[in-house]
């Protein structure tokens, strides 16, 4: 069995969640409410206050889609309750983020400042160098977050760019001069 598949997901209180047909599950919570489809093959069944998701056989694909399935169920459980964040850092001289209304506005050495409209259900707020990134679907927050990155990922020199909080940046060492 998979050690994550099997786990049951416990529903807090003021969580609901309806299962429809086909697995088309909708989670409301005191953050907002979350749909998703997850793979038909699972089952899915509301035991008490739990959800327990079942395989049907042992094929290699079932039990890939067994941890999977729980997984998003799970984060989408977590996401309605407390919700996801991702924090950025932006390092370099002369490299800023501004925020003014839905708009993030980033100065990061090109010839023009780079602006991006928050995406419906994330919201970003700046805190000096760091970006903070906020939603209730975990896959909207990461993917926000990694295209905020891409904008001027870290270079390994002097670690100018924009990171992940938590990251660490392998550093090289530059060119020596002559002797």
């Amino acid at each position: 069995m998979s050690r994550i598949g099997r786990m049951p997901i416990a529903i807090p209180a003021g969580v609901t969640v309806d299962i429809a047909e086909n697995n088309h599950v909708t989670v409301k919570g005191p953050k907002g409410t979350l749909e998703k489809t997850l793979p038909s093959e699972m089952e899915i069944k509301k035991e008490g206050e739990e959800i327990v998701i079942t395989r049907p056989n042992d094929l290699k694909k079932m039990k890939s889609l067994h941890g999977l399935t729980r997984s998003l169920l799970h984060n989408m459980v977590v996401g309605v309750t407390d919700g996801f964040e991702k924090t950025l850092e932006v390092n370099g001289v002369g490299f800023r983020a501004a925020k003014a209304g839905k708009k993030l506005t980033l100065n990061l050495g090109f010839s023009h400042p780079v602006e991006m409209d928050d995406p419906e259900g994330i919201e970003t707020a700046v805190d000096g160098n760091k970006i903070i990134v906020k939603g209730i679907d975990k896959e909207k927050v990461g993917q926000f977050a990694a295209e905020i990155r891409d904008k001027k990922r870290p270079e390994p020199y002097k670690g100018k760019g924009i990171k992940y909080a938590d990251e660490t940046i392998r550093r090289k060492v530059g060119k020596t001069g002559k002797k």
